[in-house]
C-alpha cells in the first residue's frame, strides 16, 4: 500500500483507529507476517504516493509464549507503546501494550502479597465461608507444629529462664523485632521476583545485599534494646545478652527473608505462601536460642 492509502483508511474508519489507540501501523506480507512498522509522524510527512516499503523499518516481535518477565525487560529497554506478538511460524496474532504488561505485573504483585499473608488463591469475602476458612487453616495449622518446635527451645533452657526471670520479658521482643526485619527482606525479594529483577541464581548476590543491611540494622537495634534492658532492670550483663541476641537474630532474619523465597522458587514451591511461616518459626527458634544460650554463658553476671 501507499502512504495515501493508509491515511485515507485511517481517516475513514474511526472505529478501527480507536481500537488500536493510534499505535504505529505494522506492515504484513502476504502470509500475515510482520515485515515492517511505520510511525504516524512518518505517514504524515511522507509523500502520499510513496509505498510503505520505502519508509518502514524492521519491527521487533515477541513469541506468543513469551513470559511476563521477558515482556517487562523489553519495555524497560525500549520506549515502545506496544509490540507485535507472533506465532512460531511468524504470523501476527496480536499486539501487547506497555500498559497491559504493567497492569499484569501489578496484579501479580498484589496476588503474591495476599499469599504472603496466608490468603492463598485470591480470597474474596464473597466466597463461601467454609472455603475461606479452609484456605487459611491450611497454613495456620502447619504453623502450630512449627511453633511447638520453637517452644521446645525454651523448654531446653528452663533452668536459665527460672534463674533469670527478667529474660522472659525480652524473648518476644527479640523474636518480633527480628521477624519484622525479615519480613521487610521477604517483601523486597517478592517484589523483585514478581517484576523479574531477580532469579533463583541470584541468591548469593541477594544475600550479600541483605546481610550488609542486616549488620547495620542489627547493631543499631541491638544497642537500642540493650540500653533499654540495662536501664530498666539495672543489669549491664542483661543488656549485653539481649542486645547481642537481637543483633545476631536480625542478621539471620534478613538472610532468610532475602534468600528463602529464591530457594523455594528454585524448588518449584510457592515462595509467597511458604516464606512467611518459615521465617516466623526460624526467627522465633533462633531468637530464643540466642537469648537463652548467651544468658547461660553469662549466668555468673546475671544472678
Amino acid at each position: 500500500q501507499t502512504v495515501g492509502n493508509v491515511l485515507k483508511q485511517l481517516a475513514s474508519d474511526d472505529d478501527d483507529f480507536d481500537r488500536y489507540r493510534g499505535q504505529h501501523p505494522y506492515i504484513l506480507d502476504a502470509d500475515g507476517r510482520p515485515v515492517g512498522v511505520v510511525s504516524l509522524r512518518g505517514l504524515l510527512t511522507a509523500k502520499r504516493s510513496m509505498p510503505l516499503t520505502d519508509i518502514m523499518i524492521t519491527p521487533m516481535t515477541v513469541n506468543v509464549d513469551a513470559s511476563l518477565e521477558a515482556l517487562d525487560d523489553i519495555f524497560s529497554e525500549h520506549p515502545f507503546l506496544g509490540i507485535p506478538v507472533v506465532e512460531t511460524d511468524g504470523r501476527l496474532v496480536g499486539v501487547v501494550s506497555r500498559s497491559a504488561v504493567s497492569q499484569a505485573l501489578l496484579e501479580r504483585s498484589e496476588s503474591e502479597t495476599l499469599k504472603l499473608q496466608g490468603l492463598v488463591g485470591d480470597e474474596l469475602r464473597s466466597m463461601p465461608t467454609w472455603l475461606r476458612s479452609k484456605r487459611r487453616l491450611a497454613w495456620l495449622s502447619a504453623n502450630i507444629v512449627l511453633n511447638i518446635i520453637a517452644a521446645s527451645v525454651i523448654s531446653a533452657y528452663e533452668e536459665t529462664l527460672t534463674a533469670v526471670i527478667a529474660i522472659a520479658i525480652f524473648l518476644p521482643m527479640v523474636s518480633d523485632m527480628s521477624g519484622c526485619s525479615g519480613n521487610q527482606a521477604v517483601g523486597v525479594t517478592m517484589r523483585e521476583l514478581s517484576l523479574g529483577l531477580v532469579r533463583p541464581v541470584d541468591a548469593m548476590r541477594v544475600w550479600l545485599k541483605e546481610i550488609s543491611v542486616g549488620v547495620i540494622n542489627g547493631i543499631a537495634l541491638g544497642i537500642l534494646i540493650g540500653l533499654v534492658a540495662w536501664i530498666w532492670k539495672g543489669q549491664p550483663a542483661l543488656g549485653l545478652v539481649i542486645g547481642l541476641a537481637l543483633a545476631l537474630n536480625t542478621m539471620l532474619a534478613v538472610s532468610i527473608g532475602g534468600v528463602v523465597p529464591l530457594l523455594l522458587k528454585r524448588l518449584g514451591q510457592d515462595p509467597a505462601a511458604a516464606s512467611g511461616p518459615l521465617l516466623t518459626t526460624v526467627t522465633d527458634m533462633a531468637g530464643f536460642f540466642f537469648v537463652l544460650s548467651l544468658a547461660t554463658l553469662m549466668m555468673p553476671w546475671l544472678i
